[in-house]
């Protein structure tokens, strides 16, 4: 795309990157295209003996790295180790010329004393909103945010939000890899466990956790048992006992993203059943733009990214209850051939990829890496004179 950042990047997510491939694993595996990218995820307590970091080479130019600590530390001891291990892990390489490209706030406690060239904050939710967020998340966010050189966020309203704590910030909503979900609409043979269900099929992948609405996956289900709603995804944070359980309801665990356009391609309409909640508030679900590259058409509850602008512009169905949610789903079933609906599916995906958002990234990441080095240069210059 015509930017290069030929540098060492180490990423802190609090997300493991085999667990569920969204926006991180996107990102990081086009900047591996051009330089190492180091993926550090949270920390196992497990280490027998000394604390260190296991490698992994997951793809060309890209190590997935885990820390091992002590089972018996605490929470300063855990930051201190991690310290050591990072400067170990520089020294190692020879070099702390890297970009530093945080997920998670948390991360910034153990690394704030390193001086990378550029700090970026990926701010793809707000952490501090879910469920068992740790203990004083808010305080670190703010002294990242006031270390960091750029700040994207994954959403409209998330930006909207942050935009007064940053003088640099983007939004980057979800994007999409286009060919792997268009190929959704070819496919003809559907995974064994969804091809042995018959009739209408409703679907949902991702995780469920405290913002998937239970009680309306009951409600859909009872009210329509001719019905069957695939829910593909790991459960999470949440009991799996108390989910709802019915003839018409069909838990299909885990699949891996390779798999995600053949489990669509049998799907009459895609849903996106997510409560209205503080967790809820600032998402900007990939899915909805998946979803419609599939060619499949989506109902969603009213979270506002969704409805800005998938909604306004027509292209996804929005029920606000049981009631509404149903009469959004049999509009939809009854629009399945429509073509003027896929066009403008099409048109509206033609610019959204996670391409273009990389390299969008970049060259906000190469400005603001040119800025500061002028700064300094200045100040130099300034000294001199």
């Amino acid at each position: 795309m015509g930017i290069n950042l030929q540098q060492d990047l180490l990423c802190f997510s609090h997300l493991r990157w085999d667990f569920v491939f969204q926006r991180p694993q996107h990102l990081m595996t086009r900047f591996a295209k051009n330089g190492n990218v180091f993926f550090l995820e949270e920390p196992f307590f497990d280490a027998t003996d000394r604390p260190y970091i296991q490698f992994k080479k997951e793809l060309p130019g890209l190590s997935v790295c885990v820390p091992h600590l002590p089972p018996d530390c605490t929470h300063q001891q855990s930051n201190e180790m991690m310290r050591e291990l990072l400067a170990s892990f520089f020294e190692d390489r020879g070099s702390t010329n890297f970009v530093f490209w945080y997920y998670t706030p948390m991360a910034f406690e153990f690394s704030k004393t390193f001086k990378p060239d550029l700090v970026v904050y990926d701010c793809m939710d707000e952490l501090s909103a879910f469920k068992f967020a740790p203990a004083g998340i808010r305080e670190l966010e703010q002294q990242l945010l006031a270390k960091a050189d750029i700040v994207f966020t994954g959403g409209v309203t998330l930006y909207e939000s942050k935009k007064s704590c940053h003088k640099n910030i983007h939004p980057f909503p979800s994007s999409i890899d286009k060919d792997h979900f268009q190929a959704a609409r070819a496919v003809v043979s559907e995974p064994a466990d969804q091809a042995k269900i018959n009739g209408i099929k409703l679907g949902f992948y991702g995780v469920i956790d405290e913002r998937f609405d239970q009680e309306l996956i009951r409600e859909i289900a009872a009210r329509r048992p001719d019905w069957h709603i695939m829910l593909v995804g790991p459960v999470v944070k949440i009991d799996p006992a108390l989910l709802p359980v019915a003839d018409n309801i069909h838990y299909l665990g885990s699949k891996k993203y390779q798999e995600l356009p053949s489990y669509l391609s049998g799907w009459n309409v895609a849903l996106i059943p997510f409560l209205l909640n503080e967790s809820t508030k600032f998402i900007s679900p990939t899915k909805t733009p998946e979803y419609l590259a599939a060619g499949r058409p989506v109902v969603s509850t009213p979270i506002r990214d969704v409805v800005l602008p998938y909604a306004k512009l027509g292209l996804v169905s929005i029920g606000d209850d049981a009631e509404t949610f149903i009469s959004a789903i049999e509009y939809e079933l009854g629009n399945l051939d429509n073509p003027d609906w896929l066009e403008s599916v099409d048109q509206y995906l033609a610019d959204k990829s996670w391409e273009d958002t990389y390299a969008s990234m970049a060259a906000l990441m190469l400005a603001a890496t040119r800025k500061d080095k002028a700064v300094v240069l200045t100040r130099e210059l300034k000294n001199a004179s």
